[in-house]
This record gives C-alpha cells, structure tokens and sequence, in this order.
C-alpha cells in the first residue's frame, strides 16, 4: 500500500475542510482530484474503492478529516449547541416541546435518523462501488443539475408567491392578512419546519453517500424547497452535518489505532488541522455569503468540472 505523505496530508486536509461544507461533494473531490493527479495520488483512491479498502491508510486518513471537519462546525456553532443540548434536556424533563429551540433539536434527531440508519448499512457498499473516478464524476454532475434545478424551483415559487401577494393586497387593506399571505417575506423561519419536512431534508442528506452529491448541497435544496431561505437552509445544513459527519468519524476512528495507520500518525496530526482550519475558514465564509448569494455558483462549477472529469475518465 502506498504511505501518505505529508504534502498529500496538507493537501487533502485542506480539499476536505473546504469541499465537505461548500456545496460540492467533498467525497467526490477526496477521489477525483487525487485521480487527476495521478502516481501515488491515484493509487490512495484505489485503495479506499477496494472491498478490502478497511485497511487502507486513507480511508483511516479521511476518518481522521472527518472528524476534524465536525470539531470546526462545533466550534463555530458553539453558542448553538449548548442553546440546543440544554433546550432538549429540558424537553426530555418536561416532556413538552415549547420553544424554538426546543423544537429545533427535535428537529434535528428527525432529520438525522435517515442519513443514520441508511449510512449503517449502505457506506462501505456505496464506497467500495462508486467511490471510482468515473462514478465521482458523474455523481458530481448530477450534483451540479440538482443545485441548479433546486434554485430554478425556488426563485418560481417565490415569484408566484410575490404575485400572489401583489394580487391579494391590490384587493384593498387588510385582504393579504385575510388570505394568510404574509405581505413582508416569502421565506420560512427555520423553526416552523414540522417534523416530517425535517425526515424528508433527512432522506435527502442520504445521497450523500454518493461520490460526487454534496452532503450540504442536497441539504439546502431541500430546505429551499420546503421554503426557508439561503441563510436559514444554510445554517439547518451545517447543524445537520455536525452530528453525522462526527457519528461517521467516531465511528470507524479505531481504525486510527489499527495497523492501517501504523505508519501516518505524523501526517494524520497535520492532516487533521489542516481541515479543521479549513473548515473553520469554510463555514464562517459560508454563513455569511448565503446571506445575500445562491448556491447558482457552486452549480455552474460542479458541471464544468463533472463533465471534464467524465472525459478524462471515461
């Protein structure tokens, strides 16, 4: 098997941190740009798409960002969590959901048990088949349609909903409210979700398994569809990948002890800060650029660079 370097640990530390929050498949990335490079690169995806690949060096490599990446969203949504671990004590004690943050950890559990059960069964299966240059590239393709068609709907319903209001309120004073058509925003507020919304932005986080789907791309567009804004699909997205990306990590971290990473632990330290920096980095840039910005960028790259990489390995 051949040993990771550290040029490569700097490397795909840092590919991690940045394409496992920005909307492009960070998966998809960790195979098909060692694939461009190939060499050495080229065999480490080798050895994670193999059915014996649970003693690859990089898969335990990727465990080791994985983990990385959830400690930096820990970090940045501190504040959050502590509102939302203590708000669903309290709901445990009290066994009533009353306030925002009370539901929107309930929300969260309902959104993570489909990503759960179905990453349980299905991940060494989805990698060792898919997780291949050619399957990556199309996977990332796919990607890029889904985030474009995922805005197109969202920018139709709120034009329909802003005609529909202009219409409403052009009846006389007081018609909007009648109608229950709120005249200042088109937008959902991210507690208002109900638990089944959260199941289904859940079941979509699920093709993330895929090389190539982006966990939190996947994850906006369906809270865009479900009506809340950039901003509040965002956050929702981060907060959803928190508990899965760590679950994920804790759960194969002992293979950091086994002889798969006997000889990586030095690059597995430099690895692990690079991504935890670069997803710290990530997700502050994120949170405030899906303030005022679309995920139409992260689409338009995801298809040039799918499509390219489907003619180089086709």
């Amino acid at each position: 098997m051949t040993e990771l370097s550290y040029i490569q640990a700097v490397v795909i530390g840092a590919l991690q941190g940045v394409t496992e929050l920005f909307p492009v498949s960070s998966l998809g990335h960790s195979v098909l740009v060692p694939a461009w490079i190939g060499g050495s690169w080229g065999h480490l995806v080798t050895e994670n798409a193999t059915g014996d690949s649970e003693g690859s060096p990089y898969l335990a490599f990727i465990v080791a960002l994985h983990v990385a990446t959830a400690a930096a969203l820990l970090v940045f949504y501190r504040k959050d969590w502590v509102r939302i671990v203590r708000a669903l004590v309290t709901t445990v004690r009290t066994r009533r959901v009353e306030t925002s943050t009370e539901r929107l950890a309930w929300l969260l559990i309902v959104a993570t048990i489909p990503v759960g059960l179905t990453g349980l069964a299905l991940e060494h299966t989805f990698r060792t088949l898919f997780a291949k240059p050619l399957a990556a590239a199309v996977f990332l393709t796919v990607n890029g349609l889904i985030l474009l068609v995922g805005e197109r709907l969202r920018r139709g319903s709120e034009a329909r909903q802003a005609a529909a209001r202009t219409a409403v309120v052009s009846a006389g004073p007081g018609a909007a409210l009648e109608a229950g058509i709120p005249a200042e925003s088109a937008s959902r507020r991210l507690d208002t979700l109900s638990y089944r919304e959260a199941g289904v932005i859940g079941l979509f986080q699920t093709l993330a398994l895929l090389a190539g789907i982006s966990r939190s791309g996947i994850t906006m567009v369906g809270g865009l569809l479900r009506g809340l804004d950039h901003e509040d699909a965002a956050k929702f997205s981060f907060l959803l990948a928190t508990p899965v990306i760590l679950a994920a990590g804790l759960l194969k971290l002992p293979s950091l002890a086994g002889p798969a990473a006997a000889h990586i632990h030095g690059q597995v330290i430099v690895g692990f800060f690079t991504a935890a920096i670069a997803a710290y980095a990530a997700v502050r840039f994120l949170s405030r650029y899906f303030t005022t910005r679309t995920l139409t960028p992260f689409a338009v790259y995801c298809l040039v660079a799918g499509v390219a990489s489907i003619v180089q390995f086709a």
